[in-house]
């Protein structure tokens, strides 16, 4: 927990330096969640590939950020309420977020996306899991998220991802 503490202390000592940079900072935490998905779901239309294999990727996609962030992620919380770092802390977040911390939603949706991506695009996966990682220390910068509920959002993802193809192995095409 000292290292949890010392990264968050290391990353929110970036917030409240600048109107502009606390602006950018919440829009990566909080809206470019939404930009990220409307691009994947665009480069799902523009996908060079049979319908079929539209739908698969579709389907990977969508189980594993559902399988993620809507069951894993909600089940996690309902056993372990762990407060946001504003809420042990003096500090002033620059949004509220009211839902338990641990492990973190957006991470887990996002990495589960990036996760799957990956076996379809490798370049395009490999950016998801770049801006990915900015938004879930955007989190962190913001006062909302401890690392470790980012670092479990990333494993909770990565294994929803693997159940996810273990289970679709045999539809692949």
């Amino acid at each position: 927990m000292k290292m949890d503490r010392a990264l968050f202390e290391f990353f929110h000592s970036l917030a409240n330096r600048a109107a502009f940079l606390d602006g950018l900072i919440g829009f990566l935490a909080v809206y470019f969640v939404y930009f990220l998905v409307a691009g994947l779901l665009f480069f799902l239309y523009k996908m060079k590939a049979a319908p079929r294999h539209k739908v698969f990727a579709f389907l990977t996609l969508s189980l594993g950020a559902v399988l993620s962030r809507g069951i894993f992620t909600e089940i996690i919380r309902f056993f372990y309420d762990r407060p946001r770092p504003f809420e042990v802390l003096n500090i002033t977040p620059l949004f509220l977020d009211e839902n338990p911390a641990f492990p973190s939603g957006h991470t887990a949706l996002l990495f589960a996306l990036s996760f799957a991506l990956l076996h379809f695009n490798k370049k395009l996966g490999y950016w998801f899991l770049g801006f990915s990682l900015l938004v879930g220390i955007s989190r962190i910068i913001a006062g909302v998220h401890w690392p470790s509920d980012i670092l479990s959002g990333i494993v909770v993802a990565f294994i929803s991802v693997w159940i996810v193809r273990l289970l679709l192995k045999k539809y692949e095409i």
